[in-house]
């Protein structure tokens, strides 16, 4: 077939399609004349299926070819809406006003295909127990940012997107964050319910995450070794039954090049087999000096569907990263005492041109569930990980440079070199069966299960560096001045200095060109190998008769860690601990829930587990030492409320969390791990999400924190607030779509992060000022396409902020102010 031949075949068929389509439109009310938007309008005829969602107005309008169509309306918390029609040749067809009765839809066991829902409200969860329920029966606070709102805010970060939740301040410039007054340990995410091992110094793009879950408090009784503030959990796109593609270009200010498609629907006929593929690929630099983060995502997943009993879904995510690792701005020695914030600009990086920062993850993971009776079930995931990790980087070693005296040199920071290489891999697999007992007057729902885990860091890691001083007889080590006539020295501004190792960064004068780095005295150093394993067993209740239900967990974890796997120095040491929760639940009325519940937490330690930022590089240590758990226990209060048939959630709570035996560095010695004390934190946090108006989304939170130091080794903290957690923080998004005049086609978004006052996380207690930050975004959606074109402002008055820090060497800066360009087009 020649050129000619495809070109007049390609124009017939594009004829055909564009005079065989008529228009199907109808508008989806509630019983109360609300519209409903976001129902799932599936048209089915013998050859094809269609689906749309309904917009703002609850209206939707399908192009299809004439014939005989069978459509389906669904909606969480609705009666489904089936019906028959004929659509005549050349003639539109008016379905008409399509109400939707008050009913409860049946949750899947568990997550193996999408959520149909659009808009900024998530009102059920898997995660925290296991089995779907709904968040307004569950005894524990659960905020949820769902994608909707991530498209809304075009947060392509997961830190851009959590600090919309109440009690989560992000902390740095990586996925870290500070939870309910206390700093995450834990590296890694939780996916799926199912706990990762890596660094996300690269922040990955978040365009196939379903929702993110901030489950707040001690989670142990779920996810095992988990963080006491709370715990992340994202939730991947799964795929739908209805025909959904949906393709998106950004660009915006620091070079940010963006693109991303997500396709799902059937693959067969029947139904049966259901596809999501879901690829991004981004170029970004940042307003930090030198630093980017290029990245390459692809997410493909299949859900198999052979009868209403069973259900298979396999997901793969491979994510590879390119950038530099940004340690953070430093700033001037201190000067009596004092540290000043603008002593040097905030995009002021140490790293030099050369430094570089790799890191590659994939995941396969798979679960299934099976329906044994009405009664009983059974449910299994597995997922396996590998990551690795490649750098070269120039960091602050310590703070400011000395003189031969042992004086410091104010302007000038000391630096270390490091290159490192790791490969881990991470297995994790969970089982389960539920039995469920139901009459008239209560409900019972016991599941019973197996969680484990196999983390791996394999032989062949290496982190070799140069850092202190040159002494005459050839090596490097830290400076003394009772020893100076044993170092090699330089004159810096007339003044007599001991020789670095790694020149030192003039911070008056800043320079970021590629170092020579062979001539430095390099440490090769081996990373050991390291199996941790942590196997748990529980039992839960879910127990509910007329207004009251209950949730009763216990677990018994057991937990190991092998240091120097498989040589002849292998050592190892065991934790083990039950478990607890219990919480109670009352519908108050048909709309508000309140609850009570407590919870304990466990958390193994090591100094060969490399958990952040405390412990990133103790596995330096020549010999594994043994560390109690850290310990944390979790009283909460509070309710839970569902508006507007369910389009408006409302949370509120009150909380203490005491966490003891904390593994953190000594203050006097970087390379000593030490057991410090106890913490505690208290406080209230609000959280509102879904729909004001059919047109107008919003999601809105405030918390209030009083963390508080309660022992330590260093009395002078005992009573300080705790590092990273503000007192007071509040944080809007709002979303209004103009619905006729002038501005049919326009929608505008507004948004707020307040912040207030913290600490450094520890070392010199630098303290960072409050900050409000205010967003906006305009919306536009072309008439007879559905695409939209949105532009995002963010920090729209251009404040100058830092988010956090872990001392005066590495602050944590929040972007000036900056533009994104977002193109979305659906079909």
């Amino acid at each position: 077939m020649n050129l000619k031949s495809i070109h007049t075949l390609v124009v017939l068929l594009l004829s055909g399609v564009t005079f065989a389509q008529v228009q199907i439109t109808g508008t989806v009310i509630d019983n109360q004349n609300t519209p409903i938007t976001g129902a799932t309008i599936s048209l089915k005829s013998t050859a094809n299926t269609y689906g749309k969602l309904t917009d703002g107005a609850g209206q939707f309008e399908i192009s299809a070819p004439a014939g005989n169509y069978t459509i389906e309306v669904r909606y969480l918390g609705f009666q489904s809406y089936k019906n028959t029609f004929e659509v005549a040749e050349g003639a539109s067809f008016d379905a008409g006003t399509i109400t939707l009765e008050e009913g409860t839809e049946q949750l899947q066991s568990v997550e193996v295909i999408g959520r149909p829902r659009t808009d900024y409200n998530s009102d059920y969860s898997f995660s925290s127990t296991k089995v779907a329920i709904k968040n307004k029966e569950l005894p524990q606070a659960v905020s949820t940012i769902t994608k909707e709102l991530f498209n809304d805010r075009q947060a392509f970060q997961i830190a851009d997107a959590v600090k919309t939740a109440s009690s989560v301040s992000h902390t740095g410039f990586y996925n870290h964050f500070n939870i309910r007054g206390l700093i995450q340990a834990e590296d890694g995410q939780l996916i799926n319910g199912l706990r990762t091992r890596q660094y996300y110094f690269l922040q990955p793009i978040t365009s196939h995450i379903e929702r993110a879950e901030v489950i707040k408090g001690p989670s142990s009784v779920t996810f095992s070794s988990v963080d006491p503030g709370g715990s992340v959990n994202l939730v991947t796109k799964k795929p739908l039954k209805e025909s959904r593609n949906e393709v998106s270009a950004t660009a915006g200010s620091f070079g940010t090049l963006r693109a991303t498609v997500d396709f799902t629907g059937p693959l067969n006929d029947s139904g049966t087999l259901l596809y999501r593929f879901n690829a991004a690929v981004q170029e970004a630099r940042s307003f930090r000096d030198l630093v980017q983060n290029n990245q390459f995502l692809i997410t493909p997943s299949i859900t198999f569907l052979p009868n209403s009993t069973t259900a298979l879904n396999v997901e793969m995510i491979y994510s590879s990263g390119v950038g530099n690792l940004d340690r953070g701005q430093p700033l001037f020695g201190a000067i009596n005492g004092e540290f000043d914030l603008n002593s040097t600009d905030i995009s002021t990086n140490v790293g030099a041109a050369n430094d570089f920062y790799a890191s590659k993850e994939f995941m396969v993971i798979s679960n299934f569930s099976k329906e044994i009776t009405e009664n009983i079930g059974f449910n299994a995931s597995y997922m396996k990980q590998t990551w690795d990790e490649d750098l070269a980087e120039h960091r602050v070693a310590g703070s400011a440079a000395v003189d031969i005296a042992g004086n410091a040199i104010p302007i000038l920071a000391e630096l270390r070199y490091t290159e490192r290489k790791q490969f881990w891999i991470t297995d994790n697999y969970t089982a389960y069966i539920n039995f469920d007992l139901e009459n008239d007057t209560f409900t019972n729902k016991i599941l019973v299960g197996y969680d484990g885990s196999r983390w791996e860091r394999t032989i062949g890691g290496s982190s070799n560096g140069a850092r202190r001083y040159r002494r005459l007889d050839g090596r490097a080590t830290s400076f003394d001045p009772a020893e100076a006539d044993q170092f090699e020295t330089i004159e810096i501004n007339g003044v007599t200095a001991p020789r670095p190792n790694v020149d030192h960064f003039n911070l008056a004068d800043p320079n970021n060109t590629a170092r020579e780095t062979s001539g430095y005295i390099i440490s090769e150093f081996a990373i050991p190998a390291n199996l941790t394993t942590s196997d748990g067993i529980y039992i839960q209740n879910q127990f509910k008769m007329g207004k009251f239900s209950a949730l009763l967990n216990l677990r018994y974890d057991w937990y190991e860690d092998i240091f120097d796997y498989e040589s002849n120095d292998e050592q190892s040491f065991k934790n083990e601990a039950f478990i607890p929760r219990i919480g109670l639940t009352y519908e108050a009325t048909k709309n508000v829930s309140v609850y009570g519940s407590y919870i304990q937490g466990f958390q193994p330690q090591s100094n060969t587990v490399t958990l952040s930022p405390f412990t990133g590089d103790f596995f330096f240590a020549g010999t594994p030492a043994s560390f109690d758990p850290l310990e944390s226990n979790n009283i909460e209060f509070g309710a839970k409320g569902e508006f507007f048939n369910g389009k408006l959630t409302m949370n509120a709570s009150i909380y203490q969390i005491t966490q003891k035996n904390l593994l953190l560095q000594d203050p006097n010695d970087e390379s000593v791990l030490v057991e410090r004390g106890e913490q505690r934190s208290r406080g209230f946090e609000w959280d509102l999400n879904g729909y004001i108006l059919p047109n107008f989304q919003v999601s809105a939170s405030y918390a209030f924190i009083d963390a508080e130091i309660v022992e330590d080794d260093d009395p002078a903290l005992v009573g300080e607030r705790i590092g990273g957690a503000p007192e007071h923080s509040a944080n809007f998004w709002g979303r209004y779509d103009f619905m006729r005049g002038a501005l049919k086609n326009i929608g505008v978004g507004l948004g707020m992060e307040y912040r207030g006052d913290r600490f450094s996380w520890f070392g010199d207690r630098l303290e960072l000022p409050s900050y409000t930050v205010f967003d906006a975004a305009v919306y536009y959606r072309p008439t007879g396409i559905d695409m939209q074109i949105a532009v995002k402002l963010n920090n729209l008055f251009d404040e100058t902020y830092w988010t956090g820090a872990l001392n005066a060497t590495r602050l944590f800066p929040g972007a000036p102010r900056n533009v994104l360009l977002t193109t979305t087009y659906k079909f």
